[in-house]
């Protein structure tokens, strides 16, 4: 084998590496979504906030890195069986070893992770079905890897290569589809982010008609009021970021006032802004008002950001 396929089969060897990792990784965390979705526990329930980016995360690296693991798996074998690449070469033999050693040391850090988890409160139930994934993921890997460098010869229809390229084929595709049924649509998930961002908008709003019922001890009577006031007011923040639509701010009483727009869709409780957990601004779907909240003179003094209600 000349210098020149060394280098080629070298690149084949790790980039092969990096996109098992990726996928095997993958498949992995679509098995975990899918035990965590089919059996419920308390004891991890903040996340499920984030299961759909990892789902997400899974369905884009599966996407890219599963046919390109197996296109060069398909190039590696091709190489053999043209007698570019030897059989018993030393760098075929160091790359097999070295991706065995790397895959092993992730699996293992993956199955510690499982262990730590049931150690902390998992149900036993849901332990059992991540432990076996894990071994199940390790024991292909680990099985195609050591007989193919265990093999004596090169067949031009291996059935075990065959078995292990479509059955784990197979696998790959099984865990992406079923992804799919798992995660927000891009169109819902998209709504999702656009009404977020306008209950961003509201909390600064309902800020700065804070800061002025701080300053001045009364509610503005409009928007336009703060902005003619020595409060500062953001212009952008007064509207809709994508539509532009304005935000419709109402007194209703001395001390009562809310904000009202159009929303794409009805809130759930995982779309509430974490950042300001006791003041969660539900919504519905369409034209709605947010009811605000003004701080106790107390935490306006101490800058604190989470308001009560003053009646």
């Amino acid at each position: 084998m000349t210098n020149n396929h060394n280098a080629k089969y070298a690149f084949y060897y790790l980039l092969s590496l990096v996109s098992l990792i990726f996928t095997a990784f993958s498949v992995g965390m679509i098995a975990f979504g899918i035990i965590d979705k089919s059996v419920a526990d308390a004891w991890n329930y903040n996340s499920y906030n984030n299961l759909d980016s990892q789902l997400k995360f899974a369905i884009s690296a599966l996407f890219i890195a599963a046919p390109i693991y197996y296109f060069l798996s398909h190039l590696i074998n091709r190489g053999l069986n043209k007698q570019e690449l030897d059989l018993n070469s030393p760098l075929r033999r160091w790359l097999t070893y070295f991706i065995i050693l790397v895959t092993s040391m992730i699996i293992l850090g993956v199955f510690i992770g499982v262990i730590n988890n049931f150690l902390s409160g998992e149900l036993t139930s849901r332990f059992i079905l991540k432990a076996a994934t894990t071994l199940l993921i390790a024991a292909i890997i680990f099985s195609f890897y050591f007989y193919d460098i265990k093999r004596q010869e090169i067949k031009a229809k291996d059935l075990v290569i065959r078995f292990f390229a479509f059955g784990s084929a197979a696998l790959v595709i099984v865990a992406f589809v079923s992804a799919w049924f798992l995660v927000t649509p891009p169109s819902v998930a998209r709504a999702k982010r656009l009404d977020q961002n306008l209950v961003n908008n509201i909390y600064q709003l309902e800020n700065a008609v804070n800061s002025y019922y701080s300053q001045y001890g009364k509610l503005p009577a409009s928007l336009e009021e703060i902005k003619d006031s020595d409060i500062y007011l953001d212009s952008r923040i007064t509207v809709d970021p994508a539509t532009k639509q304005a935000i419709e701010y109402r007194r209703e009483e001395d001390n009562k006032f809310s904000f009202c727009a159009h929303f794409r869709l009805a809130s759930d409780e995982s779309d509430q802004n974490f950042a300001y957990p006791s003041v969660k601004k539900g919504h519905q779907a369409g034209y709605d008002c947010l009811k605000g909240q003004l701080w106790s003179k107390e935490e306006s003094d101490q800058g604190a950001v989470q308001p009560i209600l003053i009646d």
